[in-house]
């Protein structure tokens, strides 16, 4: 009736320590990163200085290049990089619309606009974008860690 062994019950086979990494999670960070990177790379060649929003929402996916339409701090309108009155508006949007009719989507338009101004500024060029049927309109913003250290010079 006696047994041999040892009482745990492993009877002599101990097990290696385990020497493999689980690089898994680094694959993860690594490619949440190149997004980052590619979502934010197409929006630093802007030339408009506007002192964007702070926001911890995550980037959008593009596939095209948008349009950009910045309104600066002392209220300038801009399409891309091209400085135009409030007046000149309603027909540059047109041309946008035009020249994107045969496509199957609308097109991609990011509306920059600075932090000190009004409200409905802001809001009259979206009734604008609205009324010309430019409805896939992104709001940009910077990262709440980024707009702390921003000068303003994106």
């Amino acid at each position: 009736m006696a047994m041999s062994g040892p009482p745990s019950g492993r009877r002599g086979r101990a097990r290696p320590p385990m020497a493999d990494i689980n690089v898994t999670p680094l694959v993860d960070v690594m490619l949440v990163l190149l997004i980052i990177f590619m979502v934010t790379a197409p929006l630093l060649v802007t030339g408009v200085p506007v002192n964007l929003p702070e926001t911890r929402a995550k980037g959008l996916d593009q596939d095209a290049k948008p349009t950009i339409v910045s309104i600066d701090r002392d209220g300038g309108l801009f399409i891309d990089d091209v400085q135009i009155s409030d007046a000149e508006l309603p027909d540059r949007l047109a041309e946008i619309v035009s020249a994107n009719a045969g496509k199957a989507e609308p097109p991609q338009i990011f509306l920059r606009a600075d932090t000190a101004l009004d409200y409905g500024r802001v809001m009259r060029v979206m009734g604008e974008l609205n009324r010309a049927g430019l409805n896939k309109v992104a709001l940009v913003s910077t990262g709440a860690d980024a707009g702390a250290a921003s000068d303003g010079s994106e």
